[in-house]
């Protein structure tokens, strides 16, 4: 290729090349504005005050879950170092992104014993196929150790803990992007090995977002 050809080559591709950075930059400034809001409100958890920089991520990651950034900041935390979103949160998530209808749950089982169990459904629209994620059962949660850990809720509320872990389950399954690869708070609180603390921090089980633990766990480090 001559020098000439070369010239008109990049002629032709450095104006749109400028064009997609100028507009990079427009949509860069414009986040930062919106971020600048979410960081000077009081409803924000501490982790996003006054930090433009957090506020931004969790924008980056409502906007790649077509969810609300104020949702995303609230329901995401850290249990035992590790960043899962709440049970709720990820259920409302699949519920309203568009490909299935809303949860339902079967119950199988007599209430009060190891047999009973449940198992979380949902249709997917664009086929009508209905999506069964694997049966939970009682049984199952003792023999996992979940039920067994001091202060579970799997003793004092049984059938609540049925339902989010069959929905868990179910999404994981059949729609993984949704939770981007996170585990929810539940579920790491019942499978992480119970590790020492000091009686300052006992109390902190479930602990609001740190922002570079989350963004390490996103990007797979």
């Amino acid at each position: 290729m001559s020098t000439t050809e070369l010239i008109e080559d990049l002629q032709e591709v450095l104006p749109a090349a400028l064009i997609a950075v100028e507009q990079e930059e427009r949509a860069f400034a414009l986040a930062q504005r919106k971020a600048k809001v979410y960081a000077a409100s009081s409803l924000v958890p501490k982790e996003y005050a006054n930090n433009i920089g957090n506020v931004m991520i969790a924008e980056n990651m409502a906007k790649r879950m077509n969810a609300d950034t104020l949702m995303v900041m609230q329901n995401l935390f850290i249990v035992h170092g590790k960043p899962g979103w709440s049970a709720q949160f990820l259920i409302a998530c699949f519920n309203t992104c568009g490909r299935f209808s809303a949860i339902k749950y079967r119950f199988t089982g007599q209430p009060g014993t190891p047999e009973r169990g449940c198992v979380a459904m949902a249709i997917e629209l664009a086929t009508g196929e209905v999506m069964e994620g694997c049966e939970v059962t009682m049984a199952m949660a003792k023999a996992e150790g979940w039920s067994t850990k001091s202060g579970s809720k799997w003793a004092t509320m049984p059938e609540q803990m049925l339902r989010y872990r069959a929905a868990t389950f179910l999404i994981r399954a059949t729609a993984p992007e949704i939770g981007m690869g996170l585990h929810t708070a539940e579920e790491i609180q019942d499978t992480v090995e119970a590790i020492q603390v000091n009686p300052a921090t006992q109390q902190r089980k479930a602990m609001p977002l740190n922002i570079e633990q989350l963004q390490q766990a996103v990007d797979g480090e």
